[in-house]
């Protein structure tokens, strides 16, 4: 519900409204807090697969900070392209932008077990594919069609479905952990249940600011609860803490810049669904907050904020970003459309951004601490799929698409060594098992006929095709 005293009902509808600044500070930081577990997640979790992330014990575990300290920044730069705007750039509304889960199915097959040198190719194919997303705001609306609601909540449930895997992993102890005698020990499993637990009670049975930062005071509490039984030790943050600058900028090219096939057309496949879910964030806010319809000029400026954000944050060692949807919420619960209080948070994860010392205490949180909270991350991601199929018209032709769509994909994912014999770039591209998903699900929807006959679908799924709308 809307506060009031903060302006009226017109002005908090107003994107262009600036409301007191005693009031615009704490609801600008209140959409930092709402995203910000979410937007260092990637990072820390493609620093895992590429070999360097917590517990690994690699010389190049200090890159990790840097990676932390850019996802902040660059999520600051590319939410201020949405609400200050550059010419065209930017749809000139209270949208977040944040590090994208979407683009980890496709991360993870490049870095896995490579180390620091696979980041090359990884920012290539995101400064690439960043330019490729900048270029689909000229005819974003003209490829919506391709994309109804059974291609892209399948996507999103198989996004989460890829992740899932990572969160058990991080609780249980953590990749470097398998094997030895403390993999999946009590102790590692409590740290991650207090995370779990103190999140789902804060979502259920609280309001306001407290519900909204659930997974944030999670962690929080799961960070306590490990310093409480000695899994991690203050002498050890204190360490952290004085390694780390007090101030640092970015570097360009840190990494270097390496074209690789698989990365660009990967980050260019997941561009198109990136685009889509920024246009479903445009309309939810131009909806939730103002009570209309988003215009064509504010779509196409967000998907090209969007790829400019995700073009320049890869020249600097940062992932793609994209519109995060918890701060579409975040609007519609507090009823303050304001763009200029969106900006005062872009400032404040900027800020954060150039402190390296608020990267070097996230360093310090225990992996399985970091599990809880993803496991109901990355749960939700795809609870968020289900929903968005729960629109579908589930006929037989749509239970068919869907079908083969994720038995080929989800496949793939679980038996990489299937396509072993594939050069490596069909063969990283189709064991993220999303591409060849989302692919086959689109080819499908285009060229199957809307209806296919009741006996073309019993004889293959046993009695079980549903009785979908005719």
């Amino acid at each position: 519900m809307a506060d009031t005293s903060i302006g009226t009902s017109e002005q908090l509808r107003d994107p262009n409204y600036t409301p007191p600044l005693a009031k615009a500070v704490p609801l600008g930081i209140q959409h930092v807090l709402a995203m910000f577990v979410s937007n260092v997640t990637p990072a820390i979790i493609v620093a895992g697969a590429a070999g360097f992330g917590f517990g690994s014990n690699s010389p190049d575990f200090p890159e990790l900070l840097y990676l932390i300290q850019m996802s902040m920044l660059f999520a600051g730069v590319a939410t201020l392209l949405q609400t200050v705007t550059i010419g065209r750039v930017g749809a000139g509304l209270p949208i977040v932008q944040g590090t994208s889960f979407a683009f980890l199915p496709i991360m993870i097959p490049l870095v896995a077990g490579k180390g620091v040198d696979a980041l090359a190719a990884l920012f290539g194919g995101a400064i690439i594919g960043g330019l490729f997303h900048f270029c689909l705001g000229f005819f974003i609306g003209r490829i919506r069609f391709a994309l109804p609601p059974l291609v892209t909540g399948l996507v999103v449930t198989m996004i989460g479905l890829a992740l899932v895997k990572v969160g058990i992993q991080y609780a249980a102890g953590g990749v470097p952990a398998i094997g030895t005698p403390e993999y999946g020990s009590l102790l590692n499993w409590s740290a991650a249940l207090v995370v779990i637990l103190v999140t789902l009670g804060l979502k259920f049975f609280s309001r306001g600011m407290l519900s909204v930062s659930a997974v944030l005071i999670g962690l929080i509490a799961g960070y306590v609860y490990a310093l409480l039984v000695g899994m991690i030790s203050f002498e050890a943050i204190g360490t952290s803490w004085s390694r780390a600058a007090g101030f640092a900028l970015p570097v360009p090219f840190k990494y270097g810049f390496e074209f690789s096939l698989a990365a660009v057309i990967g980050f260019s496949m997941m561009a198109v669904v990136s685009a889509i879910e920024t246009v479903g964030d445009v309309s939810g806010i131009a909806k939730g907050g103002a009570g209309r319809e988003a215009t064509d000029k504010e779509i196409a400026g967000a998907t090209y904020a969007d790829g400019m954000g995700t073009a320049i944050a890869g020249l600097f060692g940062a992932f793609p970003n994209t519109s995060f949807s918890q701060n579409v919420g975040l609007i519609a619960m507090t009823g303050v459309m304001s763009r200029h209080v969106v900006t005062i948070g872009a400032l404040f994860l900027i800020l954060c951004g150039l402190v390296p010392k608020v990267g070097a205490i996230i360093r310090t949180v225990p992996i399985e601490v970091l599990g809880g909270g993803v496991i109901v991350m990355f749960g939700m991601v795809v609870a968020a799929g289900v929903s968005m199929l729960s629109d579908v018209d589930w006929n037989r032709r749509n239970m068919v698409i869907f079908a083969i769509s994720l038995s080929i994909g989800l496949g793939l994912q679980l038996e990489p060594g299937a396509v072993q014999h594939l050069p490596d770039t069909a063969r990283i591209l189709m064991t993220s098992g999303l591409l060849p998903a989302a692919v086959i699900a689109i080819v499908l929807n285009l060229v199957l006929p809307q209806e296919l006959g009741e006996e073309a679908t019993e004889e293959v799924s046993g009695g079980m095709a549903g009785h979908g709308r005719t």
